[in-house]
């Protein structure tokens, strides 16, 4: 079976630090006033005085079916073998199409290069074995990525044990963002 990876992301384990985003900035050299991912607040939930903010961190979803891919008129926005969602730096004009077809805001005019910017999954990191910035750095261990097809997989392991969410499910777009909102008392270990 292919390769297909995603991520998992806890919200009850997010803490808004920031750490995600800092690591991003700092591994893909991202510029100021822009981000490849982010944390939202989603709100408060509970009575007072048991009170607690809810966070929900996103970034890409590296959708099935994105419909970034679909739109780029150069072939710059692409979708690996292994789902992951890129732009091919060399290929695109700066045209904006992808930034304005992501459902999820998940695209950005790079100031610098003029190109479209978004997540990629770290795929640099994903090559020598070690995983996103994002995920490494998470305190709370909110943040989690693998291979949804490899039953062994922390994330496969985390959907098959925990109700999930996909934001925006309805458009079709596939994502491959699973969000789990319960408490999650211990994250298993993947193989």
């Amino acid at each position: 079976m292919a390769v297909r990876m995603g991520f998992v992301i806890i919200t009850s384990r997010c803490i808004d630090c920031d750490a995600c985003m800092v690591a991003c900035r700092a591994e893909n050299d991202v510029p100021l006033g822009n981000k490849r991912n982010w944390v939202k607040s989603s709100g408060v939930q509970g009575q007072f005085p048991n009170v607690k903010e809810i966070f929900q961190p996103g970034n890409c979803m590296h959708c099935v079916h994105p419909p970034c891919v679909n739109v780029c008129p150069t072939g710059a926005s692409q979708k690996r073998v292994d789902g992951i969602v890129i732009v091919e730096n060399s290929k695109c004009i700066g045209c904006k199409y992808c930034i304005v077809a992501c459902p999820y805001d998940a695209r950005f005019p790079n100031p610098v290069t003029g190109k479209a910017d978004k997540c990629t999954f770290c795929w640099q990191r994903l090559e020598q074995g070690l995983e996103p910035a994002c995920v490494q750095t998470c305190l709370g261990k909110s943040r989690q990525a693998g291979d949804l097809n490899d039953p062994n997989s922390i994330v496969s392991k985390l959907i098959a044990k925990y109700p999930t969410r996909q934001l925006l499910k309805q458009v079709g777009t596939g994502p491959n963002i699973y969000y789990i909102d319960e408490a999650v008392p211990e994250i298993p270990q993947g193989e």
